[in-house]
């Protein structure tokens, strides 16, 4: 069901962000760490959400929304082990729920985690972090079979600072015998949430938000409620909306703190840009101009929001460069903006010139993945006439009523069907059939 937006029109006005997407996925995930029920909230009803609601429901696990963005969650008659191929196809963060059940139970079995085509993508953080803690793992061409008692507490230097492998071993780390040091640990700002989740749950941590995290693992966490952290990426969306299209956009200060990156190259660009514990606000009053980016983790500029910024760079005077450091298959956008009109060369696969500014034009483009979805609905509110963007499961998956929201803001934006409902697939009772296989005391 294809969005169609009639561009040139500025963005005006106040938008509410919803709950991190990257955060509400582990914390659903560490919630298998305990029998105990959870209470999440400002948890995005998205694509995205409901998949992991899928994975945890075939797990046996009682979990649906009750009120707008509140999530209660139960698991405490698990009834499998293993995720099942179709789902771990759809999202990575299928992949988030090996690090609890292997922690809990002493075993899980998982497919190779699929997602969006940005690039390789590999779990091998999680699975030598896994084997050093004493899981025997099995690989094979469908997935991986893991299996491991106990867990038993150890320093882990990761190769690198990946997210989901500091968070499946942060978790995992939580019921293991001892104190486990994680060094290279990433410092997004979502695994700092998930942390702070854990912790409300009973878990000992120290050092989350920096390099090297610590963790003395006990034998059993308790239930607990939560409110998730803002999307930055979405905030950051908003942002640039505001910018390719001449126009003036608050949210709460919320977001404030996880801007950085991005607030500075709106600032070099030109952008007015508010940025405080009360308001985040971003307006334009003059022409825009180049800014060259490379991406990098945080507190670097944001690989999720590349895509979105090299399209308004479009609209900015003189060539400017958008280096990604992060994946080899997150510039496949660019022929989608070329077809608009975008003057735009690519070297090496990994970096794109940006001539501009130039004059974008509504044609027929597609959604590739999440945020090169967001890429070209930026580019439609830029662009002279009607565009339609079809393949927007993608932006279903990171973004909740973007199309409403941005309506909102005062953009001519429209999508065929919608349901009536507000939550039409997930209002059903808690599962019944409850075969029970516990490995330890931690799932008593």
């Amino acid at each position: 069901m294809p969005i169609v937006i009639e561009g040139q029109r500025p963005l005006v006005g106040t938008v509410d962000i919803g709950g991190a997407k990257n955060a509400a996925l582990p914390i659903m995930a560490a919630t298998l760490l305990t029998p105990d029920e959870c209470w999440l909230e400002n948890v995005p009803y998205i694509e995205d959400i409901r998949n992991m609601m899928r994975v945890l429901h075939h797990l046996g696990v009682a979990a649906r929304f009750e009120g707008p963005n509140c999530l209660r969650i139960k698991a405490t008659r698990i009834s499998k082990s293993f995720i099942p191929l179709e789902l771990a196809r759809k999202m990575r963060a299928s992949f988030l729920v090996t690090g609890p059940l292997l922690a809990r139970f002493g075993q899980v079995a998982a497919p190779h985690p699929g997602g969006c085509a940005i690039g390789n993508r590999p779990v091998s953080v999680d699975l030598a972090g896994f084997q050093a803690m004493g899981g025997v793992i099995t690989s094979g061409d469908e997935g991986y079979t893991i299996k491991g008692p106990r867990l038993k507490a150890q320093r882990l230097v990761l190769d690198y600072p990946s997210h989901t492998g500091t968070e499946n071993l942060l978790m995992a780390a939580c019921l293991a015998e001892g104190t486990t040091i994680i060094e290279n640990a990433s410092v997004e700002p979502e695994v700092t949430d998930l942390a702070s989740f854990l912790c409300a749950m009973g878990a000992r941590i120290s050092g989350a938000g920096t390099s090297v995290i610590q963790v003395d693992g006990t034998h059993r966490l308790h239930g607990a409620a939560y409110r998730v952290m803002p999307d930055r990426m979405e905030a950051g969306t908003f942002a640039l909306g505001a910018l390719i299209t001449g126009g003036d956009v608050t949210m709460d200060g919320a977001v404030t703190p996880y801007l950085g990156a991005l607030t500075s190259k709106m600032r070099d660009a030109g952008a007015e840009v508010e940025a405080t514990r009360e308001r985040y606000r971003v307006r334009v009053t003059r022409p825009l101009t180049g800014v060259d980016v490379q991406t990098y983790p945080y507190p670097g500029f944001p690989t999720d929001l590349q895509a979105p910024f090299a399209t308004v760079m479009t609209q900015a005077s003189g060539s400017c460069t958008i280096h990604e450091t992060m994946f080899d298959g997150r510039l496949l956008y660019v022929e989608e903006l070329r077809r608009m009109g975008a003057r735009i060369d690519l070297s090496s696969g990994r970096t794109a010139i940006i001539h501009g500014p130039t004059p974008l034009r509504g044609t027929s483009v597609t959604a590739l993945d999440i945020r090169s979805g967001a890429a070209m609905v930026l580019a439609g509110l830029a662009a002279e006439g009607t565009t339609q963007i079809s393949n927007v499961g993608y932006i279903d998956r990171g973004y909740e009523d973007l199309d409403a929201k941005l309506r909102g803001l005062g953009a001519s934006i429209v999508r065929v069907e919608e349901s009536d409902h507000p939550y039409p697939e997930l209002d059903c009772e808690e599962p019944v059939d409850w075969p029970l296989h516990r490995m330890d005391d931690a799932a008593s």
